[in-house]
């Protein structure tokens, strides 16, 4: 029998692709046998993993510039899977929030994931292709001070399951809700926020899951794999958590 999770001569696109969970799931993708798409506003960065897996290519795209990611797609002739991964983040309460940043936050992680499915919908309804998104725990429960993190994260639960219900034939349209993951990410929030403390703070965000530790790039990218390859064939409109126990608790 062949093997459900190999990707060979799949081409997966994702975005946010050159650090974190994109770099861990270009590496895993790439491993079963996908010709990556890396995209990032960080060219040199993606074109150095690039150059570690067969038949990748970088490109640099700022996902929230139409214009940009209009022309980027006008140089990918065919596409299988789109991984929507890139994402910012911030803290802060209603009150702590500025319009300014409330609006930031949903220009990268809302609009710039539409602009990048609509862009990819005619090449992916070609092949019945695969459109992931990145969610989060904060998308399915409140989190503390992450006020407008939440609301951008719910509004891509919501757009993923609305998207299943426009295309439930031509393509397929799940989304990964992972807790806190030991990434780059995480990283720049420490040193944004807890730069004196960052050793106690990482303390408590391990504590936070109920497993008592942070989910590691590679543990998200296998659950991409198996999202996007034909073993999930049947899932559809799906949000699935990955966060150690957190929003069961």
């Amino acid at each position: 029998m062949s093997d459900p999770f190999r990707l060979d001569g799949k081409i997966a696109l994702i975005t946010g692709g050159a650090s974190g969970i994109g770099e861990a799931t270009a590496r895993v993708f790439a491993e079963a046998g996908a010709r990556v798409i890396i995209v990032d506003i960080d060219l040199a960065r993606a074109a150095s993993l690039a150059r570690e897996l067969p038949g990748a290519s970088p490109h640099r795209c700022d996902i929230t510039d139409e214009a940009e990611v209009q022309q980027l797609f006008s140089a990918i002739p065919a596409l299988d899977i789109l991984f929507n991964c890139a994402g910012v983040g911030m803290v802060g309460n209603a009150e702590e929030t500025d319009l300014t940043d409330f609006q930031r936050l949903f220009r990268v992680n809302v609009e710039g994931t539409f602009l990048m499915t609509k862009a990819a919908l005619p090449l992916l309804k070609k092949v019945r292709g695969s459109v992931l998104n990145m969610g989060s725990v904060a998308g399915l429960v409140g989190v503390k001070r992450r006020f407008a993190y939440c609301a951008t994260k719910g509004a891509i639960t919501a757009l993923t399951r609305q998207l299943a219900v426009d295309y439930p034939i031509e393509i397929r349209v799940n989304c990964i809700a992972p807790g806190t993951v030991d990434s780059p990410f995480v990283e720049a929030y420490l040193e944004k926020y807890h730069r004196n403390e960052k050793e106690k703070v990482r303390a408590e965000l391990n504590q936070r899951q109920p497993l008592g530790r942070l989910g590691r790039p590679d543990e998200i990218a296998h659950l991409a794999l198996y999202i996007c390859s034909s073993a999930a064939d049947f899932m559809n409109g799906s949000v699935v958590t990955i966060d150690g126990g957190w929003t069961a608790a």
